[in-house]
Protein backbone atom coordinates (compact mmCIF):
# COMPACT_ATOMS: atom_id res chain seq x y z
CA UNK A 1 0.00 0.00 0.00
CA UNK A 2 2.69 2.59 0.98
CA UNK A 3 4.37 1.62 -1.86
CA UNK A 4 1.88 2.51 -4.36
CA UNK A 5 1.28 5.91 -2.32
CA UNK A 6 5.08 6.54 -3.02
CA UNK A 7 4.87 5.55 -7.06
CA UNK A 8 1.46 7.44 -7.65
CA UNK A 9 3.63 10.37 -7.02
CA UNK A 10 6.14 12.33 -8.55
CA UNK A 11 9.00 11.39 -5.77
CA UNK A 12 10.19 8.05 -7.78
CA UNK A 13 11.25 10.31 -10.88
CA UNK A 14 12.74 13.18 -8.67
CA UNK A 15 14.57 10.57 -7.41
CA UNK A 16 16.06 9.29 -10.46
CA UNK A 17 17.00 13.32 -11.26
CA UNK A 18 18.67 14.16 -7.84
CA UNK A 19 20.74 10.62 -8.15
CA UNK A 20 21.75 11.36 -11.80
CA UNK A 21 23.04 14.78 -10.50
CA UNK A 22 24.90 13.45 -7.78
CA UNK A 23 26.81 11.57 -10.18
CA UNK A 24 26.95 14.03 -12.39
CA UNK A 25 28.29 16.41 -9.71
CA UNK A 26 30.89 13.43 -8.82
CA UNK A 27 32.90 13.18 -12.66
CA UNK A 28 33.12 16.55 -13.04
CA UNK A 29 34.78 17.59 -9.25
CA UNK A 30 36.78 14.76 -10.86
CA UNK A 31 37.57 16.64 -14.08
CA UNK A 32 38.32 19.97 -11.96
CA UNK A 33 40.65 17.87 -9.82
CA UNK A 34 42.77 15.94 -12.99
CA UNK A 35 42.66 19.42 -15.54
CA UNK A 36 46.52 19.39 -14.97
CA UNK A 37 47.00 15.70 -15.62
CA UNK A 38 48.63 15.28 -18.87
CA UNK A 39 46.62 13.51 -21.32
CA UNK A 40 43.67 13.85 -19.03
CA UNK A 41 40.04 13.46 -21.05
CA UNK A 42 37.48 15.47 -19.68
CA UNK A 43 34.63 13.50 -18.73
CA UNK A 44 30.65 13.81 -18.46
CA UNK A 45 27.75 12.60 -17.54
CA UNK A 46 25.17 13.08 -21.47
CA UNK A 47 22.10 15.03 -19.91
CA UNK A 48 19.86 14.75 -22.86
CA UNK A 49 20.39 10.97 -23.13
CA UNK A 50 19.22 10.76 -19.14
CA UNK A 51 16.17 13.33 -20.01
CA UNK A 52 15.52 10.87 -22.92
CA UNK A 53 15.52 7.73 -20.87
CA UNK A 54 13.98 9.22 -17.97
CA UNK A 55 10.81 10.65 -20.86
CA UNK A 56 10.43 6.79 -22.04
CA UNK A 57 10.53 4.98 -18.06
CA UNK A 58 7.81 7.90 -17.36
CA UNK A 59 5.89 6.80 -20.73
CA UNK A 60 6.13 3.50 -19.62
CA UNK A 61 5.20 3.83 -16.17
CA UNK A 62 2.14 6.40 -17.47
CA UNK A 63 1.13 3.33 -19.96
CA UNK A 64 0.94 0.58 -17.18
CA UNK A 65 -0.76 2.68 -14.71
CA UNK A 66 -3.40 3.47 -17.12
CA UNK A 67 -3.76 -0.34 -17.97
CA UNK A 68 -3.96 -1.09 -14.70
CA UNK A 69 -6.16 1.66 -13.40
CA UNK A 70 -8.78 0.62 -16.35
CA UNK A 71 -9.35 -2.65 -15.18
CA UNK A 72 -6.80 -4.49 -17.18
CA UNK A 73 -5.77 -7.89 -16.40
CA UNK A 74 -1.90 -6.74 -16.79
CA UNK A 75 -0.05 -7.47 -13.24
CA UNK A 76 2.22 -4.16 -12.18
CA UNK A 77 5.39 -5.37 -13.27
CA UNK A 78 8.46 -3.83 -11.77
CA UNK A 79 8.98 -0.12 -11.83
CA UNK A 80 10.89 0.98 -14.89
CA UNK A 81 12.40 4.20 -12.88
CA UNK A 82 13.88 1.67 -10.52
CA UNK A 83 16.49 0.72 -13.14
CA UNK A 84 17.38 3.97 -14.36
CA UNK A 85 19.64 4.76 -12.31
CA UNK A 86 22.04 1.39 -12.33
CA UNK A 87 22.49 2.27 -15.81
CA UNK A 88 24.19 5.91 -15.11
CA UNK A 89 27.27 4.70 -16.41
CA UNK A 90 25.80 4.11 -20.07
CA UNK A 91 25.40 8.13 -20.03
CA UNK A 92 29.86 8.60 -19.62
CA UNK A 93 31.01 9.82 -22.30
CA UNK A 94 34.79 11.16 -22.92
CA UNK A 95 35.51 14.84 -24.23
CA UNK A 96 38.68 15.21 -26.29
CA UNK A 97 38.34 19.07 -25.95
CA UNK A 98 40.74 20.65 -23.48
CA UNK A 99 38.20 22.29 -20.79
CA UNK A 100 38.98 25.07 -19.29
CA UNK A 101 38.16 25.37 -15.33
CA UNK A 102 35.80 28.11 -15.52
CA UNK A 103 33.81 26.02 -18.13
CA UNK A 104 34.19 22.82 -15.85
CA UNK A 105 33.19 25.34 -12.64
CA UNK A 106 30.14 26.81 -14.95
CA UNK A 107 28.67 23.25 -15.26
CA UNK A 108 29.07 21.98 -11.64
CA UNK A 109 27.50 25.77 -10.50
CA UNK A 110 24.13 24.46 -13.48
CA UNK A 111 24.57 20.88 -12.27
CA UNK A 112 24.03 22.42 -8.53
CA UNK A 113 20.82 24.01 -9.55
CA UNK A 114 19.35 21.20 -10.71
CA UNK A 115 19.82 19.02 -7.98
CA UNK A 116 18.92 21.75 -5.27
CA UNK A 117 15.49 21.97 -7.26
CA UNK A 118 15.20 18.77 -7.37
CA UNK A 119 15.49 17.85 -3.58
CA UNK A 120 13.05 20.70 -2.91
CA UNK A 121 10.60 19.45 -4.79
CA UNK A 122 10.94 15.90 -2.94
CA UNK A 123 10.94 17.74 0.44
CA UNK A 124 7.68 19.57 -0.69
CA UNK A 125 6.29 16.13 -1.98
CA UNK A 126 7.47 14.19 1.42
CA UNK A 127 5.74 17.60 3.14
CA UNK A 128 2.27 16.67 1.44
CA UNK A 129 2.60 12.99 2.21
CA UNK A 130 3.09 13.72 5.89
CA UNK A 131 0.41 16.18 5.79
CA UNK A 132 -1.91 13.57 3.93
CA UNK A 133 -0.76 10.56 6.51
CA UNK A 134 -1.64 12.97 9.68
CA UNK A 135 -4.74 14.23 8.28
CA UNK A 136 -3.51 17.85 8.22
CA UNK A 137 -3.79 20.67 5.64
Amino acid sequence: MALNIFNSTTIPLVEQVVNFSQARHNVLAGNIANLDTPGYRVRDLSQEMFQTRLKEALAQRERTDTQVSAGGAAARGPDPLAGLGKSVNAFLHHDDTNASLEGQVTEIAKNQLQHNVALSILTSQFRLLQAAVSERA
